[in-house]
Protein backbone atom coordinates (compact mmCIF):
# COMPACT_ATOMS: atom_id res chain seq x y z
CA UNK A 1 0.00 0.00 0.00
CA UNK A 2 1.58 3.30 -1.08
CA UNK A 3 1.25 6.69 0.64
CA UNK A 4 -1.36 7.91 -1.85
CA UNK A 5 -3.59 4.95 -1.00
CA UNK A 6 -3.12 5.56 2.73
CA UNK A 7 -3.99 9.26 2.29
CA UNK A 8 -7.13 8.25 0.43
CA UNK A 9 -8.23 5.99 3.27
CA UNK A 10 -7.59 8.76 5.83
CA UNK A 11 -9.70 11.12 3.71
CA UNK A 12 -12.56 8.58 3.76
CA UNK A 13 -12.15 8.25 7.53
CA UNK A 14 -12.45 12.01 8.02
CA UNK A 15 -15.86 11.95 6.31
CA UNK A 16 -17.38 9.49 8.79
CA UNK A 17 -19.14 10.23 12.07
CA UNK A 18 -17.40 8.30 14.85
CA UNK A 19 -17.14 11.00 17.51
CA UNK A 20 -19.04 8.89 20.07
CA UNK A 21 -16.22 6.34 20.05
CA UNK A 22 -13.92 8.84 21.74
CA UNK A 23 -13.53 8.11 25.48
CA UNK A 24 -15.77 5.07 25.04
CA UNK A 25 -15.50 1.28 25.16
CA UNK A 26 -15.84 -1.41 22.50
CA UNK A 27 -17.95 -4.18 24.02
CA UNK A 28 -20.48 -5.37 21.38
CA UNK A 29 -20.40 -4.72 17.63
CA UNK A 30 -24.15 -4.11 17.47
CA UNK A 31 -23.75 -1.22 19.91
CA UNK A 32 -21.71 0.59 17.25
CA UNK A 33 -23.21 2.49 14.32
CA UNK A 34 -22.49 1.50 10.72
CA UNK A 35 -20.14 4.47 10.36
CA UNK A 36 -18.31 3.57 13.57
CA UNK A 37 -17.82 0.01 12.32
CA UNK A 38 -16.54 1.28 8.96
CA UNK A 39 -14.22 3.73 10.75
CA UNK A 40 -12.70 0.79 12.65
CA UNK A 41 -12.07 -1.06 9.39
CA UNK A 42 -10.51 2.01 7.80
CA UNK A 43 -8.17 2.73 10.72
CA UNK A 44 -7.12 -0.93 10.80
CA UNK A 45 -6.27 -0.86 7.08
CA UNK A 46 -4.41 2.45 7.48
CA UNK A 47 -2.32 1.12 10.37
CA UNK A 48 -1.54 -2.01 8.41
CA UNK A 49 -0.51 0.07 5.41
CA UNK A 50 1.78 2.20 7.53
CA UNK A 51 3.48 -0.82 9.04
CA UNK A 52 3.99 -2.26 5.57
CA UNK A 53 5.77 0.98 4.70
CA UNK A 54 7.83 0.85 7.92
CA UNK A 55 6.18 4.00 9.32
CA UNK A 56 5.90 4.29 13.10
CA UNK A 57 2.32 4.35 14.44
CA UNK A 58 3.15 5.27 18.03
CA UNK A 59 0.55 7.72 19.30
CA UNK A 60 1.49 7.21 22.97
CA UNK A 61 4.78 8.29 24.52
CA UNK A 62 4.05 6.07 27.53
CA UNK A 63 1.23 4.27 29.27
CA UNK A 64 -0.09 0.78 29.97
CA UNK A 65 -2.40 -1.58 28.18
CA UNK A 66 -3.77 -3.92 30.87
CA UNK A 67 -4.88 -7.41 29.83
CA UNK A 68 -7.02 -9.85 31.80
CA UNK A 69 -7.54 -13.29 30.29
CA UNK A 70 -9.88 -15.54 32.21
CA UNK A 71 -9.69 -18.16 29.46
CA UNK A 72 -6.88 -19.59 27.36
CA UNK A 73 -5.74 -17.63 24.31
CA UNK A 74 -3.00 -17.52 21.70
CA UNK A 75 -4.11 -15.31 18.79
CA UNK A 76 -6.09 -12.75 20.79
CA UNK A 77 -3.49 -12.53 23.55
CA UNK A 78 -0.65 -11.80 21.14
CA UNK A 79 -2.84 -9.60 18.93
CA UNK A 80 -3.65 -7.43 21.94
CA UNK A 81 0.02 -7.22 22.91
CA UNK A 82 0.94 -6.32 19.32
CA UNK A 83 -1.74 -3.63 19.18
CA UNK A 84 -0.56 -2.04 22.43
CA UNK A 85 3.04 -2.07 21.25
CA UNK A 86 2.20 -0.66 17.82
CA UNK A 87 0.57 2.39 19.43
CA UNK A 88 3.35 2.88 22.00
CA UNK A 89 1.80 1.29 25.09
CA UNK A 90 3.48 -1.26 27.34
CA UNK A 91 1.31 -4.29 27.99
CA UNK A 92 0.90 -5.64 31.51
CA UNK A 93 -1.05 -8.81 32.17
CA UNK A 94 -3.27 -8.93 35.26
CA UNK A 95 -2.88 -12.40 36.74
CA UNK A 96 -5.73 -12.64 39.25
CA UNK A 97 -4.02 -15.54 41.01
CA UNK A 98 -1.11 -13.24 41.85
CA UNK A 99 -3.24 -10.24 42.78
CA UNK A 100 -5.36 -9.30 45.78
CA UNK A 101 -8.46 -10.46 43.89
CA UNK A 102 -7.78 -13.86 45.44
CA UNK A 103 -8.07 -12.17 48.86
CA UNK A 104 -11.46 -10.65 48.17
CA UNK A 105 -10.51 -7.34 46.56
CA UNK A 106 -13.60 -5.84 44.90
CA UNK A 107 -13.96 -5.25 41.16
CA UNK A 108 -14.20 -1.49 41.73
CA UNK A 109 -11.00 -1.45 43.75
CA UNK A 110 -9.04 -3.67 41.35
CA UNK A 111 -10.19 -1.67 38.31
CA UNK A 112 -8.95 1.58 39.81
CA UNK A 113 -5.73 0.21 41.27
CA UNK A 114 -4.51 -1.12 37.90
CA UNK A 115 -5.59 1.99 36.00
CA UNK A 116 -3.49 4.84 37.44
CA UNK A 117 -1.36 5.03 34.28
CA UNK A 118 -3.40 2.73 32.03
CA UNK A 119 -5.00 3.85 28.79
CA UNK A 120 -6.62 0.57 27.73
CA UNK A 121 -7.98 -2.52 29.49
CA UNK A 122 -8.57 -5.64 27.40
CA UNK A 123 -10.65 -8.42 28.96
CA UNK A 124 -11.46 -11.99 27.90
CA UNK A 125 -14.21 -13.52 30.04
CA UNK A 126 -16.19 -16.00 27.95
CA UNK A 127 -16.77 -19.06 30.10
CA UNK A 128 -20.08 -18.39 31.84
CA UNK A 129 -23.38 -17.12 30.42
CA UNK A 130 -24.51 -13.87 32.00
CA UNK A 131 -21.11 -13.21 33.58
CA UNK A 132 -18.45 -12.06 31.10
CA UNK A 133 -20.03 -9.04 29.47
CA UNK A 134 -21.58 -8.04 32.81
CA UNK A 135 -18.12 -8.11 34.42
CA UNK A 136 -16.71 -5.89 31.67
CA UNK A 137 -19.45 -3.35 32.24
CA UNK A 138 -18.78 -3.40 35.98
CA UNK A 139 -15.10 -2.61 35.31
CA UNK A 140 -16.15 0.12 32.87
CA UNK A 141 -18.40 1.75 35.47
CA UNK A 142 -15.65 1.55 38.09
CA UNK A 143 -13.01 3.32 35.96
CA UNK A 144 -15.57 5.89 34.81
CA UNK A 145 -16.32 6.71 38.44
CA UNK A 146 -12.60 6.84 39.25
CA UNK A 147 -12.04 9.27 36.37
CA UNK A 148 -14.99 11.49 37.31
CA UNK A 149 -13.80 11.64 40.93
CA UNK A 150 -10.31 12.69 39.82
CA UNK A 151 -8.64 9.52 41.08
CA UNK A 152 -7.62 8.55 37.54
CA UNK A 153 -5.93 11.11 35.30
CA UNK A 154 -7.35 9.41 32.24
CA UNK A 155 -10.30 7.13 31.65
CA UNK A 156 -9.07 3.74 30.36
CA UNK A 157 -10.92 2.33 27.37
CA UNK A 158 -12.25 -1.21 27.67
CA UNK A 159 -11.91 -3.60 24.73
CA UNK A 160 -13.87 -6.85 24.72
CA UNK A 161 -11.37 -9.58 23.85
CA UNK A 162 -14.22 -12.14 24.00
CA UNK A 163 -17.14 -12.47 26.35
CA UNK A 164 -20.12 -14.79 26.74
CA UNK A 165 -22.12 -12.81 24.15
CA UNK A 166 -19.76 -11.52 21.46
CA UNK A 167 -16.18 -11.75 20.22
CA UNK A 168 -15.92 -8.36 18.48
CA UNK A 169 -12.19 -8.40 17.75
CA UNK A 170 -12.62 -11.78 16.02
CA UNK A 171 -15.74 -10.96 14.00
CA UNK A 172 -14.33 -7.56 12.99
CA UNK A 173 -11.06 -9.17 11.86
CA UNK A 174 -13.06 -11.78 9.96
CA UNK A 175 -15.12 -9.07 8.29
CA UNK A 176 -12.08 -7.03 7.28
CA UNK A 177 -10.61 -10.21 5.80
CA UNK A 178 -13.78 -10.63 3.70
CA UNK A 179 -13.78 -6.98 2.62
CA UNK A 180 -10.23 -7.25 1.34
CA UNK A 181 -10.63 -10.77 -0.07
CA UNK A 182 -13.66 -9.81 -2.15
CA UNK A 183 -12.28 -6.40 -3.16
CA UNK A 184 -14.55 -4.07 -1.17
CA UNK A 185 -17.48 -4.06 1.20
CA UNK A 186 -19.86 -3.35 -1.68
CA UNK A 187 -18.98 -6.75 -3.19
CA UNK A 188 -20.29 -8.62 -0.13
CA UNK A 189 -23.95 -7.82 -0.83
CA UNK A 190 -25.75 -11.01 -1.79
CA UNK A 191 -22.88 -13.29 -0.81
CA UNK A 192 -24.00 -16.37 1.15
CA UNK A 193 -22.18 -17.09 4.40
CA UNK A 194 -22.74 -20.41 6.17
CA UNK A 195 -22.09 -20.17 9.91
CA UNK A 196 -22.42 -23.80 10.92
CA UNK A 197 -21.82 -25.95 13.95
CA UNK A 198 -19.17 -28.65 13.50
CA UNK A 199 -18.24 -31.66 15.57
CA UNK A 200 -15.53 -31.37 18.19
CA UNK A 201 -14.26 -33.98 20.64
CA UNK A 202 -13.91 -31.25 23.27
CA UNK A 203 -16.49 -29.62 25.51
CA UNK A 204 -17.84 -26.17 26.26
CA UNK A 205 -16.60 -23.98 23.41
CA UNK A 206 -18.12 -20.48 23.73
CA UNK A 207 -21.09 -19.30 21.69
CA UNK A 208 -19.56 -15.86 21.19
CA UNK A 209 -17.91 -16.61 17.83
CA UNK A 210 -21.05 -17.76 15.98
CA UNK A 211 -23.03 -15.03 17.74
CA UNK A 212 -20.46 -12.43 16.77
CA UNK A 213 -20.55 -13.58 13.15
CA UNK A 214 -24.34 -13.50 12.75
CA UNK A 215 -24.52 -10.23 14.70
CA UNK A 216 -22.04 -8.49 12.39
CA UNK A 217 -22.17 -10.11 8.94
CA UNK A 218 -25.92 -9.49 8.64
CA UNK A 219 -25.16 -5.74 8.54
CA UNK A 220 -23.67 -5.88 5.04
CA UNK A 221 -26.46 -7.23 2.87
CA UNK A 222 -25.14 -10.78 3.04
CA UNK A 223 -27.22 -13.95 3.08
CA UNK A 224 -26.26 -15.42 6.43
CA UNK A 225 -27.27 -19.01 7.16
CA UNK A 226 -26.96 -20.38 10.71
CA UNK A 227 -26.99 -24.19 10.89
CA UNK A 228 -26.62 -26.56 13.83
CA UNK A 229 -28.07 -29.83 15.14
CA UNK A 230 -31.21 -29.59 17.23
CA UNK A 231 -30.31 -28.57 20.76
CA UNK A 232 -27.33 -26.40 19.81
CA UNK A 233 -29.17 -23.11 19.66
CA UNK A 234 -27.43 -19.79 20.30
CA UNK A 235 -28.83 -16.90 22.35
CA UNK A 236 -32.27 -15.87 21.03
CA UNK A 237 -31.44 -12.21 21.70
CA UNK A 238 -28.55 -12.38 19.22
CA UNK A 239 -30.68 -14.17 16.65
CA UNK A 240 -33.16 -11.30 16.97
CA UNK A 241 -30.36 -8.80 16.28
CA UNK A 242 -29.31 -10.77 13.18
CA UNK A 243 -32.89 -10.83 11.90
CA UNK A 244 -33.25 -7.07 12.45
CA UNK A 245 -29.92 -6.37 10.73
CA UNK A 246 -30.83 -8.46 7.68
CA UNK A 247 -34.18 -6.73 7.27
CA UNK A 248 -32.54 -3.31 7.52
CA UNK A 249 -29.61 -4.01 5.21
CA UNK A 250 -31.30 -5.95 2.43
CA UNK A 251 -29.74 -9.33 3.17
CA UNK A 252 -31.19 -12.38 4.86
CA UNK A 253 -30.79 -14.45 8.00
CA UNK A 254 -31.99 -18.05 7.91
CA UNK A 255 -31.69 -21.00 10.28
CA UNK A 256 -31.65 -24.74 9.67
CA UNK A 257 -30.60 -28.05 11.17
CA UNK A 258 -28.73 -29.08 8.04
CA UNK A 259 -25.04 -28.46 7.34
CA UNK A 260 -25.65 -29.52 3.73
CA UNK A 261 -28.38 -26.94 3.28
CA UNK A 262 -26.20 -24.17 4.68
CA UNK A 263 -23.21 -25.11 2.48
CA UNK A 264 -25.26 -25.33 -0.71
CA UNK A 265 -24.18 -22.45 -2.95
CA UNK A 266 -22.34 -20.66 -0.14
CA UNK A 267 -19.55 -18.21 -0.99
CA UNK A 268 -18.10 -18.38 2.54
CA UNK A 269 -18.25 -21.22 5.07
CA UNK A 270 -17.44 -21.01 8.78
CA UNK A 271 -17.81 -24.46 10.40
CA UNK A 272 -17.13 -24.11 14.11
CA UNK A 273 -18.07 -26.05 17.23
CA UNK A 274 -19.89 -24.45 20.14
CA UNK A 275 -21.76 -25.60 23.23
CA UNK A 276 -25.57 -25.46 23.45
CA UNK A 277 -26.90 -22.25 25.01
CA UNK A 278 -29.03 -24.22 27.48
CA UNK A 279 -25.99 -26.25 28.59
CA UNK A 280 -23.90 -23.11 29.05
CA UNK A 281 -26.68 -21.67 31.23
CA UNK A 282 -26.67 -24.88 33.28
CA UNK A 283 -22.88 -24.73 33.66
CA UNK A 284 -23.16 -21.15 34.92
CA UNK A 285 -25.67 -22.25 37.58
CA UNK A 286 -23.42 -25.13 38.63
CA UNK A 287 -20.43 -22.79 38.79
CA UNK A 288 -22.39 -20.34 40.94
CA UNK A 289 -23.30 -23.17 43.32
CA UNK A 290 -19.70 -24.38 43.44
CA UNK A 291 -20.86 -27.80 42.20
CA UNK A 292 -17.67 -29.18 40.63
CA UNK A 293 -19.05 -32.72 40.43
CA UNK A 294 -22.10 -31.39 38.61
CA UNK A 295 -19.85 -29.61 36.11
CA UNK A 296 -17.92 -32.85 35.48
CA UNK A 297 -21.19 -34.75 34.92
CA UNK A 298 -22.37 -32.04 32.51
CA UNK A 299 -19.11 -32.31 30.58
CA UNK A 300 -19.59 -36.06 30.14
CA UNK A 301 -23.17 -35.49 29.03
CA UNK A 302 -22.18 -32.91 26.43
CA UNK A 303 -19.29 -34.95 25.04
CA UNK A 304 -21.76 -37.80 24.54
CA UNK A 305 -24.20 -35.41 22.86
CA UNK A 306 -21.45 -34.08 20.57
CA UNK A 307 -20.52 -37.62 19.53
CA UNK A 308 -24.00 -38.10 18.07
CA UNK A 309 -23.15 -35.52 15.39
CA UNK A 310 -19.76 -36.59 14.06
CA UNK A 311 -21.11 -36.25 10.52
CA UNK A 312 -21.09 -32.46 10.99
CA UNK A 313 -17.64 -32.15 9.43
CA UNK A 314 -16.37 -29.81 6.71
CA UNK A 315 -15.34 -32.33 4.06
CA UNK A 316 -14.18 -32.11 0.46
CA UNK A 317 -17.58 -33.45 -0.57
CA UNK A 318 -19.40 -30.65 1.27
CA UNK A 319 -17.02 -28.01 -0.10
CA UNK A 320 -17.83 -29.17 -3.63
CA UNK A 321 -21.46 -28.09 -3.11
CA UNK A 322 -20.53 -24.48 -2.38
CA UNK A 323 -20.48 -21.66 -4.94
CA UNK A 324 -18.51 -23.04 -7.89
CA UNK A 325 -17.02 -25.50 -5.40
CA UNK A 326 -14.65 -22.79 -4.16
CA UNK A 327 -16.18 -21.16 -1.08
CA UNK A 328 -13.78 -19.33 1.21
CA UNK A 329 -13.23 -21.49 4.31
CA UNK A 330 -12.88 -19.52 7.55
CA UNK A 331 -12.11 -20.41 11.16
CA UNK A 332 -11.12 -18.45 14.26
CA UNK A 333 -8.51 -21.14 15.08
CA UNK A 334 -7.43 -23.45 16.48
CA UNK A 335 -9.54 -25.88 14.45
CA UNK A 336 -10.10 -29.52 15.32
CA UNK A 337 -8.56 -31.13 12.24
CA UNK A 338 -9.56 -34.71 11.53
CA UNK A 339 -6.57 -37.04 11.54
CA UNK A 340 -4.22 -34.27 12.68
CA UNK A 341 -5.18 -32.64 15.99
CA UNK A 342 -7.86 -35.25 16.70
CA UNK A 343 -9.22 -38.47 15.23
CA UNK A 344 -12.50 -36.89 14.11
CA UNK A 345 -13.17 -33.17 14.15
CA UNK A 346 -14.52 -30.02 12.56
CA UNK A 347 -12.69 -30.15 9.25
CA UNK A 348 -10.94 -32.60 6.95
CA UNK A 349 -7.16 -32.18 6.87
CA UNK A 350 -7.11 -31.60 3.09
CA UNK A 351 -9.63 -28.75 3.35
CA UNK A 352 -7.79 -27.11 6.21
CA UNK A 353 -4.42 -27.37 4.49
CA UNK A 354 -5.76 -25.89 1.24
CA UNK A 355 -7.06 -22.83 3.08
CA UNK A 356 -4.21 -22.47 5.56
CA UNK A 357 -2.77 -19.32 3.96
CA UNK A 358 -6.07 -17.36 3.79
CA UNK A 359 -6.86 -18.46 7.35
CA UNK A 360 -3.56 -17.12 8.60
CA UNK A 361 -4.29 -13.90 6.70
CA UNK A 362 -7.71 -13.80 8.39
CA UNK A 363 -5.99 -13.99 11.79
CA UNK A 364 -3.44 -11.32 10.83
CA UNK A 365 -6.09 -8.59 10.80
CA UNK A 366 -6.83 -8.91 14.51
CA UNK A 367 -3.89 -6.83 15.88
CA UNK A 368 -4.87 -3.97 13.56
CA UNK A 369 -8.55 -4.20 14.48
CA UNK A 370 -7.68 -4.01 18.19
CA UNK A 371 -5.29 -1.10 17.59
CA UNK A 372 -8.02 0.66 15.61
CA UNK A 373 -10.50 0.24 18.48
CA UNK A 374 -7.93 1.76 20.82
CA UNK A 375 -7.05 4.67 18.55
CA UNK A 376 -10.67 5.64 17.89
CA UNK A 377 -11.27 5.71 21.65
CA UNK A 378 -8.11 7.60 22.64
CA UNK A 379 -7.39 10.04 19.79
CA UNK A 380 -9.69 13.07 19.71
CA UNK A 381 -9.27 13.35 15.94
CA UNK A 382 -7.89 10.06 14.58
CA UNK A 383 -7.73 11.33 10.98
CA UNK A 384 -5.46 14.21 12.05
CA UNK A 385 -3.36 11.84 14.18
CA UNK A 386 -2.88 9.46 11.25
CA UNK A 387 -2.10 12.27 8.81
CA UNK A 388 0.55 13.57 11.21
CA UNK A 389 2.10 10.11 11.50
CA UNK A 390 2.16 9.74 7.74
CA UNK A 391 3.63 13.21 7.19
CA UNK A 392 6.32 12.63 9.80
CA UNK A 393 7.15 9.29 8.24
CA UNK A 394 9.31 8.23 11.17
CA UNK A 395 10.82 4.84 10.42
CA UNK A 396 9.82 2.03 12.73
CA UNK A 397 13.08 0.21 12.00
CA UNK A 398 16.01 2.59 11.66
Amino acid sequence: MDNARIKGLIKKLAQLNYKDMYMNDFLLTWEKSDQEVMATFLVADILRGMRQRNISTKMFDSGLGISLFRDQSTRTRFSYASACNALGLTMQDLDEGKSQVAHGETVRETANMVSFMADVIGIRDDMYIGKGNAYMREVSEAVQQGYQEGILEQRPTLVNLQCDIDHPTQSMADMLHLINHFGGVENLKGKKLAMTWAYSPSYGKPLSVPQGIIGLMTRFGMEVSLAHPEGYEVMPEVEAIATKNAAKCGGSFTKSNSMEEAFDGAHIVYPKSWAPFSAMEKRTDLYGAGDQEGIKDLEKELLKQNAEHKNWECTESLMSTTHEGEALYMHCLPADISGVSCTEGEVAASVFDRYRKPMYMEASYKPYIIAAMMMLAKAKCPADTLNAMLAKGEARIR
